[in-house]
């Protein structure tokens, strides 16, 4: 049976025709990038088939040196074992028979070998990826802490997670999705505390993934295991970019899931309370990063609710008390107040994607542009009224003082609907909107897990431990909700003068 008949073919011990379909299917003729080394070593072919740019020089070359020293014999019974044992000691080698696992290993960056009379390939990992750095996220900075943060690189990223957890029941489980593509997905757990069966969910899904390719990562990753819901924008797994925030949610009994080519992994299950905290609480003292939260809280629902409210209760003063008839507008604009918040609303995103695609020397003279010709100019012209620019300035102020972006955006859809409610129904339009958001709240869940716990269902111990950033020795608690295997051990007294 030829080859070329199925596309997952063991390896023939006819060595042309194994050079004949790896040519084929990896195009060495069109791809200039492909390299092919065919060598006699000791009166047998071999081919040697790797990426131009992924494979490391020096590596490569001591392969080659060692193959030339091989002598015939050796080459033929065990290669694998000399190269192993008395030569490549450094480098990951291993044998397999299927055509796909060569392609595969090839199109990652791996040297594959094909020698005569052999129906196995020799893999050698001498990988070289192009990378960057481990920097600090731009979206998640610290006044004091690490500095360092994921990279594109995945075997990167596993390292970062290692180099804080040492423990033993650490497992980094690599699974493939897309079936082109063909992107390594890495779900990294701690054996001994994550709920297994939230593993094996987890991994089945990835591996159920059908498509060509995740060309959007982690997100598309998401998508397929949670499924996409239209009508719902609150995030259902947190992202992050710091190896210890990652670490810390893997001592929590979380799931880390990290893919190739992405610098954000997801923490899964979260809840809503995951979306609103941040690192910097924990390098402060308990007090300090107790008030840091409760600020954040507040930011977080004064861009939730105080622009729809106020918007209410300026369209109907006659329903405000006395002592809170200052608040309105002053002097009316030439066009609604409900029109003037939606274009401002609006007018806020096109700034802040304007400023993403702003070279860094031009962002300055956008944000003159904005603040002095958009803001002040409608304001003389009678477009807007002075108010409405604060009230969204508190809301824009409030969204980007969320820790996590994509829970920002989704307070952003919600405003504008709080906005419309408030603005065509009154308070009580606001009132009814406030329910809807709890009710689609109350309902959501991430892998099972309520997405308002410990609040609903109420867990007090837990619930204190969000509201109230705790000390670290007090804080020794694993969220029940995860239904974690062992409980964190209580520290030992500490003995001395």
């Amino acid at each position: 049976m030829s080859l070329t008949a199925e596309t997952n073919m063991n390896i023939s011990k006819n060595y042309q025709e194994n050079i004949d379909y790896l040519n084929e299917k990896l195009g060495t003729k069109e791809s200039y990038d492909i390299v092919v080394r065919e060598m006699n070593v000791g009166g047998k072919k071999i081919a040697i088939y790797s990426i131009n740019g992924m494979v490391g020089r020096p590596a490569s070359n001591m392969i080659l040196e060692a193959f030339i020293e091989i002598e015939r014999a050796e080459l033929v019974v065990n290669a694998l074992d000399k190269l192993v044992k008395s030569k490549i000691v450094d480098l990951q080698v291993s044998e397999v028979e299927a055509m796909d696992e060569v392609l595969y290993f090839v199109l990652s960056g791996a040297m594959a070998i094909i020698v005569e009379g052999k129906t196995q390939s020799i893999i050698i990992d001498v990988r070289s990826y192009p990378s960057r750095m481990p920097e600090e996220p731009d979206v998640e900075r610290v006044t004091r802490g690490s500095r360092d943060g994921f990279t594109e690189t995945l075997v990167f990223n596993t390292i970062l997670i290692r180099r804080r957890l040492r423990d033993p029941g650490l497992r980094m489980k690599l699974v493939k999705a897309g079936s082109r593509s063909k992107t390594d997905v890495c779900i990294a757990y701690i054996e001994d505390i994550t709920n297994s069966k939230m593993v094996d969910y987890i991994e089945k899904e990835i591996k159920n993934i059908k498509i060509d390719g995740i060309p959007m990562a982690e997100k598309s990753v998401e998508e397929f295991i949670l499924g996409s819901k239209l009508w719902n924008p609150f995030p259902r797994v947190r992202y992050t970019e710091r190896p210890d925030v990652a670490a810390i949610h893997l001592l929590e009994g979380n799931v880390i899931v990290i893919v190739d080519t992405s610098p954000s992994v997801i923490i899964a299950p979260c809840t809503l309370w995951h979306h609103v905290q941040h690192a910097e609480e924990y390098r402060q003292e308990p007090v300090i990063g107790a008030y840091l939260r409760w600020v954040r809280f507040f930011a977080i629902l004064a861009s939730l609710f105080l622009l729809p409210l106020w918007l209410a209760a300026a369209l109907n003063p006659h329903l405000l008390p006395e002592s809170l008839q200052f608040i309105g507008v002053q002097k009316p604009a030439k066009i609604g107040l409900l029109v003037q918040v939606l274009i401002g609303e609006i007018s806020i995103d096109i700034l802040r994607m304007a400023a993403i695609h702003t070279p860094s020397p031009l962002a300055t003279a956008l944000g003159l542009i904005a603040v002095l010709m958009l803001g002040d100019i409608a304001i003389e012209v009678g477009l807007f009224t002075p108010e409405v620019i604060m009230y969204l300035a508190i809301a824009a102020v409030g969204t980007f003082a969320t820790p996590s972006y994509e829970l920002a955006q989704a307070n952003r859809l919600v405003r504008i609907f709080l906005v419309l409610a408030a603005g065509i129904f009154n308070f009580w339009g606001l009132g009814i909107g406030v329910l809807l958001l709890f009710i689609l709240l109350w309902r959501t869940n991430s892998f099972g897990v309520p997405y308002l716990w410990p609040l609903i269902p109420l867990d007090y111990k837990a619930l204190m431990t969000i509201l109230v950033r705790q000390p670290v020795p007090i804080a020794n608690l694993r969220p029940s909700i995860f239904k974690p295997k062992d409980r964190i051990r209580q520290p030992q007294e500490r003995t001395g003068s």
